[in-house]
């Protein structure tokens, strides 16, 4: 859930930063529009971590992950 929502969070950034119509977003992250609003109104539930991965990608953002032990 955490990882989702980090990606969430950071691809929204990206695209308020584009700053440009829905429509143009959805046509540069490869989705629909509807698909984009619910992105941008930040509908978690709608998205799965692969997905996210995707759109994250297509948004040109570079994606680390990191395994830690726990304390």
């Amino acid at each position: 859930m955490k990882a989702r929502s980090a990606l969430l969070y950071e691809i929204r950034k990206a695209v308020q930063r584009w700053d440009i119509s829905q429509e143009e977003a959805a046509r540069r992250l490869g989705l629909t529009r509807p698909r984009t609003n619910d992105l941008l109104r930040g509908k978690l539930a709608k998205f799965s971590l692969d997905a996210l991965v995707n759109i994250a990608a297509a948004a040109h953002l570079d994606i680390e992950i990191r395994v830690r032990e726990t304390a």
